[in-house]
């Protein structure tokens, strides 16, 4: 029997690698470096990551088969040519369609498979289906999370949330003073094995020419994830959640966890960073309940619900599309060229490091695409390839659900904001050409016209969502010149983008 290790399953401390002492196998496909235009600090992390948990595991006395092949199959292929008839052991995959994909590719090559579940994560299979109340009803994070916040007992005293509170976040949008200064989050500059991998991505792939890549810097090793996990709870678990939808232009990292790369290629588990932040906050007077809390529900709640809802809703979730968006993604996405500030600060955080925070990703990436009526395929497909950290069941829940309102699987109104969220949660309008405070005009910033024109063309669907009704009580106050001026302003802007 042999273990086979998926480069997004390098889990070492639970699942079949640590409960069995079999032969390893890890297969390097180049053929899944090449499914989408991925950011060459992509490919380095999952390369790299593989590379040094086979050399870890070999240091540690396993035997560890590492092929480099053309694609999954073939690598499999070659396996069980030398190990003819072997029966397989897996942690399941995630992807839509991977599991069948793979028992057809061990069936074709004489073998056998068994899938086991994936223990990284905190709630089961079993655990989420059961907590689903009504199949036919929408699903809610709020209710999912403290149903998972009561079976595990973090942050609870007794039957009741610790400090009194399920939920902080209306204590998580503040922005930093001018003299802000966090520390700076730990780089791990390549080594040898990293160096190696980024000359045969760069030698290799050429899909991701779009990027402008700077220094790597993201943790390929358990031990850099350990390394990163510790100095986040030290330096910066404590302004995190009072900051945490802040967006300045000089500081890409503010004080997020950065965690989400060693999360998930699985580097790291859930379970042990709720709990380093838990500790942190149990032993540390200047760790406040909103940080830990909206970082716990961060990991607990967020990444966990959503694992749950793309496995419930794909295959129909890559193709939602409830708002009939059909616009094509606008180039800046890939070229960083806009003379928004705001986009145009976070799309080369993205061409650059292949990452931006959360509020980034949904209140201006996400955002833009959804006033703009971009296809919901379109953006995702952008995201999935762009960011360091994607992985395809963690995005598209993200993406085309929250961000762009196309599954009514849980989104209970669409994430739409104008120029007036972007000036209060940024420093970002102060230096932009475009005027924030303009709804018209060739100097008013796009994100007015696009919001308003957004809630013209979908009132019949959305006024009658409590979340969104009150807005259209403006709409209503604005005369029919402005409304004009405002589709004109749009329709001039989607023609540009």
């Amino acid at each position: 029997m042999t273990v086979l290790v998926l480069g997004d399953q390098l889990a070492r401390e639970v699942g079949p690698v640590a409960d069995r002492d079999e032969r390893l196998l890890l297969v390097e496909s180049e053929a899944a470096g090449r499914r989408l235009p991925y950011h060459p600090h992509k490919l380095t992390a999952v390369y790299s990551a593989m590379r040094h948990f086979r050399d870890d595991l070999r240091a540690a006395g396993r035997t560890v088969e590492y092929r480099q092949a053309e694609s999954l199959a073939a690598g499999l292929a070659a396996h069980f040519e030398a190990h003819p008839g072997d029966e397989l052991v897996a942690m399941r995959p995630h992807a839509q369609g991977a599991e069948n994909r793979l028992r057809d590719i061990v069936a074709d090559a004489g073998g056998d498979l068994t899938l086991v579940p994936d223990e990284r994560f905190v709630c089961s299979r079993d655990a989420f289906d059961a907590w689903v109340a009504d199949e036919d009803e929408p699903l809610r994070h709020e209710s999912f999370y403290r149903f998972l916040r009561r079976r595990t007992g973090y942050l609870m005293d007794g039957d009741d949330p610790v400090g009194g509170e399920w939920n902080y976040d209306a204590d998580n949008r503040e922005t930093p003073p001018a003299d802000y200064d966090p520390p700076p989050p730990t780089q791990f500059p390549p080594d040898e094995t990293t160096r190696a991998v980024q000359e045969r991505v760069e030698a290799t792939f050429d899909g991701g020419d779009w990027a402008d890549p700077g220094p790597f810097c993201w943790p390929v090793t358990r031990a850099d994830a350990l390394s990163a996990l510790d100095d986040f709870v030290a330096n910066r678990l404590a302004d995190f959640g009072t900051y945490q939808d802040a967006m300045l232009d000089d500081e890409w990292a503010l004080s997020h966890s950065l965690l989400s790369v060693p999360l998930n290629l699985g580097l790291l588990r859930p379970a042990e960073v709720i709990e380093a932040a838990i500790a942190a906050y149990r032993a540390r007077e200047d760790v406040p309940i909103n940080s830990v809390e909206g970082f716990v529900r961060q990991v607990l709640g967020w990444r966990e619900f959503v694992r749950h809802v793309y496995r419930r809703g794909m295959p129909d979730l890559a193709d939602a599309n409830r708002l009939d968006a059909t616009a094509p993604l606008p180039d800046f996405y890939w070229t960083g060229d806009t003379e928004m500030a705001c986009l145009a600060d976070a799309v080369d955080g993205v061409r650059s490091r292949g990452y931006a925070h959360h509020i980034e990703r949904l209140m201006l990436l996400s955002n833009f695409a959804l006033l703009r009526g971009v296809a919901p395929s379109a953006i995702n497909r952008w995201f999935h390839a762009a960011f360091v950290d994607a992985f395809h069941w963690v995005v598209t829940p993200n993406v085309v659900e929250m961000g762009q309102y196309a599954a009514g699987l849980f989104a209970s109104k669409p994430y739409a904001a104008s120029a007036n969220y972007v000036e209060g949660m940024s420093d970002h309008c102060a230096g932009c050409r475009f005027d924030p405070d303009e709804r018209t005009g060739a100097d008013a910033c796009p994100f007015n016209a696009l919001y308003w024109d957004f809630l013209d063309r979908h009132e019949e669907r959305l006024r009658s969502n409590p979340r969104v009704a009150a807005l259209y009580g403006h709409l209503d106050r604005m005369d029919e010149d402005e409304r004009a001026a405002i589709r004109e302003r749009a329709a001039s802007l989607k023609e540009r983008s």
